[in-house]
C-alpha cells in the first residue's frame, strides 16, 4: 500500500499536497483500491468557494458511486480535465495524473487538521 511521507490525508481516503496556499487533491491508493475500477470523476464546483467537508464532486467506479468531500475551506481553482477522458487515471496513478481539484486556501489552520502518512497507515491497517 503507497502511503507517500510528503502528503496529507483525512479520514476519508483523500490526499492533500500543500504548496503555499495551494492544496492538490485526490483520493488515495486505498480509496481505488476499494473502489475498483473508476469511470468517471465529476467536478461541478469549479471556480466556487466551499466549506471544508463539503461534497466536491463524485466518483464512479463499476459498483458504486461515492461523494469527494473537501478536506479544507476555499476556491476549487483546477479540475483535472484528463480525468473526463481517462478517468482510470485515478486507479493506475493516484498520487500522480489521478489527482483531481486544486484549492485555493482560504483558512491555512486547517492544514494542521490533516494526517501525516504515520497516522493514515493505522488507519487503513498499513
Amino acid at each position: 500500500m503507497n502511503v507517500p511521507s510528503n502528503l496529507k490525508y483525512t479520514k476519508d481516503h483523500e490526499w492533500i499536497l500543500i504548496n503555499g496556499d495551494i492544496a492538490t487533491v485526490g483520493i488515495t491508493d486505498f480509496a481505488q483500491g476499494e473502489l475498483g475500477d473508476i469511470v468517471y470523476v465529476e467536478v461541478e464546483t469549479l471556480d466556487e468557494t466551499l466549506d471544508k467537508d463539503e461534497v466536491f464532486g463524485t466518483v464512479e467506479a463499476v459498483k458504486t458511486v461515492s461523494d469527494l468531500i473537501l478536506p479544507l475551506t476555499g476556491e476549487i481553482i483546477e479540475f483535472n480535465d484528463s480525468l473526463e477522458t481517462e478517468p482510470e487515471k485515478v486507479n493506475s496513478d493516484a498520487f500522480g495524473e489521478g489527482w483531481m481539484i486544486k484549492i485555493k486556501m482560504t483558512n491555512l489552520e486547517e492544514v494542521n487538521d490533516l494526517l501525516d502518512a504515520e497516522t493514515y497507515k493505522k488507519i487503513i491497517g498499513a
